[in-house]
């Protein structure tokens, strides 16, 4: 149990299969950069199918939650080597969500809130990690908090924890990629101790910046 900035108890402890409800909720409540998604999914699993369960299922080692007194908050995820975990996703993962979520027509697409569409989009044209993340900074994360955690240290507290488990797992570097909508994000990745690298082999007109981490 820690203390955080306001003096409440907190803790971060590693992900229970038991939390995997709470981290539903908190996906879809976070959805938009950061703000409650709920009403832009026709199915408020969506988001979490996508961007949280895989990691907690093939990687659960490198799983984190925050909890306060009114219980679980927060939650970071992450896959030790991006390269093997999209194929993994590829091999056993995707295939059964293409199932459940049919990819829309583009007129169907088009009239679809971004974040769905965005989700939908990564189920049937799952991302590859390039060349020079995967090399240099194989690792990758996701994390997410509630606003009512946010700025009390515990993403900080999130981060470190992570950083210590794929430190033991041998990992050389971390990396994320954040829209540049979401600059409450990008602010808080600076405020943490990742750098910033220029997104020159990325399609500039995805509006994408990259964040890395030297864990050796």
């Amino acid at each position: 149990m820690r203390v955080d900035v306001r003096g409440d108890p907190v803790s971060i402890r590693p992900y229970l299969p038991s939390d995997l409800d709470d981290l539903y909720r908190i996906c879809v409540q976070t959805a938009e950069n950061g703000e409650d998604a709920t009403d832009l999914f026709r199915d408020p699993k969506l988001p979490g199918h996508v961007y949280m369960a895989p990691y907690v299922t093939f990687e659960p080692s490198l799983a984190f939650v925050a909890e306060d007194a009114s219980g679980v908050g927060g939650y970071v995820v992450a896959a030790r080597d991006s390269r093997a975990f999209e194929q993994r996703l590829k091999d056993s993962w995707w295939p059964v969500l293409r199932a459940s979520y049919p990819e829309p027509p583009p007129e169907v697409a088009e009239a679809l809130p971004a974040a769905e569409r965005d989700a939908l989009n990564a189920i049937h044209h799952p991302w590859d990690t390039v060349d020079e993340l995967a090399s240099r900074f194989p690792s990758h994360l996701h994390i997410d908090l509630l606003p009512h955690l946010q700025g009390r240290g515990m993403g900080r507290q999130l981060i470190e924890s992570l950083v210590t488990a794929l430190r033991e797992q041998g990992s050389p570097g971390l990396h994320l990629i954040v829209g540049d909508d979401n600059q409450k994000a990008v602010g808080f990745y600076r405020h943490v101790g990742f750098d910033e690298v220029p997104a020159a082999y990325l399609d500039p007109a995805l509006g994408l910046h990259i964040f890395i981490m030297d864990l050796r």
